[in-house]
């Protein structure tokens, strides 16, 4: 498939190569959802946390006599029973189980991903950014120009260093590294913009994985 390359001067219009096998894969949401919930798991701070049991200071000894006195046995203040004593089954904080995904999902959900952005014409393509782009200014008039707001720019490292400080204060816009490219900011953006230096690596690291063809069957 050929797609159009956005000029950053305006002057020129061409084309790019890009692989069916890659941008043009039929997607199924139950696959993109699972690895949405897995990449959230991962992002989600783990801070809350409670004192167990044996985490509350004081004396072990028992509070009054174990028979004689007609009520229930207690062993100490410590338990979760008594106010000022443990919880049980409370966040344990950092300590958590994380949900596990095979590579194979996780290249898949990526494949439609980028497979629905094309079909839906929110991928784009611009040249690389050989000048630094200084002025917050210009780089938002170069954007809206062009429809591209609320977009998720998967950029060449070069290119990054020449629009980073531009773009940085944009609102609903986000730059990653190729090599950084994931399925929560792909679904969180309207619109992903790729550098042609970008998207020719991308498609080249794709390209190289293990039975890519059976993966999109």
């Amino acid at each position: 498939m050929r797609q159009k390359i956005i000029s950053i001067d305006g002057k020129k219009s061409e084309h790019i190569e890009l692989s069916d096998k890659i941008f043009s894969v039929k997607s199924k949401e139950v696959v993109v959802q699972y690895i949405v919930d897995w990449q959230v798991n991962h992002l989600k701070k783990r801070t809350a946390k409670t004192k167990q049991r044996n985490e509350i200071k004081g004396s072990t000894a028992k509070i009054y006599a174990q028979k004689g006195t007609g009520g229930a046995r207690h062993s100490s203040r410590k338990a979760p029973l008594f106010v000022g004593g443990g919880v049980a089954h409370g966040p344990k904080g950092a300590v958590y189980k994380v949900k596990k995904l095979n590579k194979k999902i996780k290249k898949l959900g990526l494949l439609y991903l980028l497979s629905e952005k094309n079909k839906s014409n929110s991928l784009f393509v611009v040249e690389d950014f050989k000048d630094e782009i200084k002025k917050t200014k210009i780089f938002n008039n170069f954007l809206e120009k062009n429809n591209l707001k609320n977009s998720l720019i998967i950029s060449d490292k070069l290119s990054k260093t020449k629009i980073i400080k531009s773009a940085r204060n944009i609102p609903n816009l986000k730059i990653i590294d190729q090599d950084g490219t994931n399925v929560y900011d792909l679904l969180k953006f309207k619109n992903v913009i790729f550098t042609i230096s970008s998207i020719k690596s991308l498609q080249d690291r794709l390209a190289k994985w293990k039975n890519l063809v059976t993966l999109t069957q």
